[in-house]
């Protein structure tokens, strides 16, 4: 027998933390060489855009060539999302116009990525910082406990 599950309460084993750090996961980018797991995000933002969106390759194009203020076509999209092109070269404005033109601020967590950083929204910044200070506050305050413990075994 189906247990019966009121739709009104929340299921404390649901919640899951906000997503604070920007990026796709290792899945998306695979192994491989650098410029065939850059294709591969590629690809997979204009797919995110197709998909959720609603945007062909060619309205991409089109807001990405406003953006830049020069010609970009749906071949160079092709290109720069297929591995086997040998000329899929993606310069870097035109990698922020496909930022912005797919809304995928998920590319933006990859450069980073690889030299072992992370690109995080604004909104948490403060919060890391005031985290940070705590720490420091912390080890200055058992430095000076230290300090005074020493100071009085010493009298």
């Amino acid at each position: 027998m189906a247990r019966y599950r009121d739709p009104l309460t929340k299921d404390l084993f649901a919640w899951e933390p906000p997503k604070v750090a920007v990026g796709y996961g290792s899945d998306v980018a695979g192994r491989g060489p650098l410029d065939n797991r850059i294709a591969r995000l590629v690809a997979r933002a204009l797919r995110d855009a197709r998909d959720d969106r609603n945007m062909s390759r060619a309205d991409v194009a089109k807001v990405m060539s406003e953006f830049l203020g020069r010609s970009v076509s749906e071949a160079m999209l092709h290109k720069w999302s297929s591995e086997a092109s040998t000329d899929h070269r993606l310069p870097l404005d035109a990698f922020v116009a496909l930022v912005q033109a797919t809304g995928a601020m998920e590319l933006l967590g990859f450069v980073p990525g690889e030299f072992g950083l992370t690109v995080i929204e604004t909104e948490y910044a403060d919060v890391i910082e005031e985290r940070l200070l705590d720490d420091h506050l912390e080890e200055m305050e058992a430095r000076r406990q230290l300090l005074r413990s020493r100071r009085r075994s010493n009298r």
